[in-house]
């Protein structure tokens, strides 16, 4: 049994059952034992491969992103780019080495990277090797000023809370102890939630499962609300719902999926993203929003196809076939695959009524419960 399966065990031993974002939490940031304090899970090497690294081409594509939306909002200079959850810069290193090509861009930029992680940021220098590079621990240690802020498989790492529709009633899923001391999931009745999720669960099929993600709608609340007040505009890609039912909570470990429960600080812990409530959430407090759309779609509007044949032209045989397998992985159409699985949302300043990548009939607008 690892050290942090019997710290948990210990703690709902003395405690009693712990909710499923308590378990997220301290399987995923404990200050000793959780996977993104100890390991690199990034890469072939890791547990995941995230888009950024299969193919320079998507960290270009949102550069420019970012710089279009630089220049809809005015040119500011200076202004705050950010990125949430920069892994090992990648993303960041691909995206300016294509904004570069937008006069201004890079003088007026300040780049900010939101990461805790100290092993990390010393990763995240080296990549970025060249640019001056500011970190900050929070979304609330951002400078402030105009801001454009990338987040790249951020919110699906942020803990949930998972309540299920029972012929009781409402309960919320947790995580305790079975008879034989193992790691179990099991049910408390009598749960509380806000009108909206309460009307919606009540009113769903029985067994139903509704994911809520507190720490991820905070977030969404303080970037609508700074967009909304200081200018700027946000776009957030991860896999993910335009809101629904279901259990997504899974686990990756050595690039495969495990059981959530069996290794608890070994492997990567992560659900579905919510990007209705987001959008709901930013909307609220004076931003707009737009889609989500696929990850395909964006790609392909920011002109993935285009850049792939470029890169095509000067390579031979065997980079071309690499190439086109990249642009397939990323914007793949099929049920499974990561163009169709992963979503793009912009949140933007209410001022802004065009988006890169987004049409304007796809703007985000509220429906009743």
């Amino acid at each position: 049994m690892s050290a942090l399966r019997e710290e948990i065990s210990a703690l709902i031993a003395q405690g009693g059952p712990i909710t499923v974002a308590d378990y997220m939490e301290l399987c995923l940031f404990h200050p000793k034992h959780g996977y993104y304090t100890t390991r690199e899970p990034f890469g072939t090497a890791g547990d995941f491969v995230t888009a950024p690294e299969i193919s320079q081409m998507f960290g270009e594509l949102i550069g420019l992103w970012a710089a279009d939306t630089w220049m809809r909002l005015g040119r500011p200079a200076p202004f705050i780019l950010a990125e949430l959850g920069p892994g090992r810069g990648t993303m960041m290193a691909d995206a300016l080495r294509a904004a570069r090509v937008v006069p201004g861009f890079l003088d007026a930029a300040q780049i900010v990277l939101v990461e805790a992680s100290t092993r990390l940021r010393e990763i995240q220098a080296a990549t970025l090797a060249g640019h001056r590079i500011d970190w900050a621990a929070s979304l609330d240690g951002l400078p402030a000023g105009p801001l454009i802020l990338l987040a790249n498989e951020f919110f699906d790492a942020l803990p949930i809370r998972q309540f299920v529709r029972t012929p009781d009633g409402i309960a919320e899923r947790m995580v305790g102890l079975s008879e034989d001391g193992a790691l179990a999931f099991g049910l408390r009745p009598g749960a509380r939630l806000d009108k909206r999720a309460n009307d919606r669960l009540r009113d769903a099929p029985q067994g139903a499962v509704l994911e809520i993600c507190p720490t991820g709608l905070g977030v969404a609340e303080k970037l609508g609300a700074r967009l909304a007040t200081s200018g700027g505009a946000a776009l957030i890609i991860d896999y993910g719902h335009a809101g629904g039912f279901g259990d997504t909570l899974q686990a990756l470990r050595a690039h495969a999926y495990d059981d959530v429960l069996a290794h608890p600080g070994e492997a990567d812990v992560t659900a579905h993203v919510d990007f209705a409530a987001l959008a709901r959430t930013a909307t609220a407090v004076g931003a707009r929003a737009f889609g989500p759309v696929t990850q395909g779609t964006l790609l392909e509007r920011l002109g993935l196809d285009a850049r792939a044949e470029r890169l095509k032209r000067d390579a031979d045989a065997p980079a071309r076939a690499a190439i086109d397998a990249a642009r397939s992985r990323l914007a793949g159409t099929g049920a499974n695959e990561m163009g169709t699985l992963f979503k793009a949302l912009a949140l933007v300043h209410p001022a802004l009524d065009l988006v890169a990548g987004f049409a304007p009939d796809e703007e985000y607008r509220e429906t009743p419960a």
